[in-house]
């Protein structure tokens, strides 16, 4: 009983606003497997949604993915995104000429130029000896 003015049909969703989605802390799909994994007291999950500090402690990436939803608190002034973990790739790893490169940067920046004395932390310009 295929109708010739079926395919001319539009789902509509009312209760759709077309906005972001927000989430609180744990209302997000699969969050507390997501914390439980970030923490090592299980598994990753295959789906679900992750911020970018959670995909990293996870190992992964979020591999070019727009954001889809976001996490806020405190009354929501603040705002994390969410991506979605079957979307994530595995993060890259430097090569040795990478991280030599970043360590002699860190080390241009922590020296000061006239002592030449290296510090913990860097250093700013205009505090310099």
């Amino acid at each position: 009983m295929d109708r010739p003015d079926e395919e001319d049909l539009v789902d509509v969703d009312l209760y759709d606003d077309g906005s972001f989605p927000e989430y609180g802390f744990f209302q997000a799909p699969n969050a507390a497997a997501v914390l439980a994994a970030v923490r090592g007291e299980g598994p990753i999950p295959e789906t679900g949604f992750a911020t970018r500090r959670q995909l990293r402690a996870l190992g992964l990436s979020p591999g070019g993915q727009a954001a889809i939803a976001a996490l806020t608190w405190r009354g929501g002034l603040r705002k994390a995104w969410f991506y979605r973990i079957e979307l994530a790739v595995p993060k890259r790893v430097p090569t040795l000429a990478q991280e030599r490169a970043l360590d002699r940067a860190m080390a241009a920046r922590q020296t000061c130029p006239t002592c030449r004395r290296r510090y913990y932390a860097c250093l700013q310009a205009a505090v310099l000896h």
